[in-house]
């Protein structure tokens, strides 16, 4: 019984998240970075990681200074990692397939920084990580992303590794 109140609570905690997210993407930047940041403040940094990484994802793209853009994504980096590492309770498959979406974020917010080497560190990273996605819509999209930002960065495409859809 404990265990699903427990789920319940995770799940809504999600669903405030998909909330403010749908806020953010119909156009009020301002009111959904407010309502992140007092859903961090419930959170905490001691909270469930897989809230910490979500939120933490989202609330970055709502930052206009690449500074703020990167500390949470670093933030969301670190949380996703605690779930992946072997830390009791962690939960890899949870994760997973953000993985890629995450460093490719973290190139991102190099790139933008002029920090071209720690640019490429994670666009290496996210390529590896996107291997493991699936061939639908999202994988699609990460992989187009990742071939972008290497387009960007004056990088090989990646289109050998992936440019097509990962083998099964």
């Amino acid at each position: 019984m404990a265990e699903r109140q427990e789920q319940t609570a995770s799940d809504a905690v999600l669903t405030r998240i998909g909330q403010v997210v749908m806020l953010h993407h119909g156009g009020d930047r301002e009111e959904a970075r407010s309502r992140f940041l007092d859903l961090w403040a419930e959170i905490g940094e001691d909270g469930d990681p897989l809230h910490r990484c979500t939120l933490a994802h989202y609330l970055a793209d709502t930052h206009d200074d690449p500074v703020d853009e990167l500390a949470w994504d670093l933030r969301a980096l670190s949380a996703a990692e605690e779930l992946t590492d072997g830390r009791p309770g962690g939960d890899p498959d949870s994760v997973r397939g953000f993985l890629p979406s995450l460093h490719l974020n973290l190139a991102a917010d190099y790139a933008k920084l002029g920090r071209a080497e720690a640019a490429r560190s994670q666009l290496r990273r996210a390529r590896s990580a996107a291997r493991g996605l699936a061939d639908d819509g999202y994988g699609a999209g990460v992989r187009s992303a990742i071939s972008r930002l290497a387009l960007r960065l004056g990088e090989d495409d990646g289109a050998g590794d992936e440019g097509r859809p990962p083998r099964r």
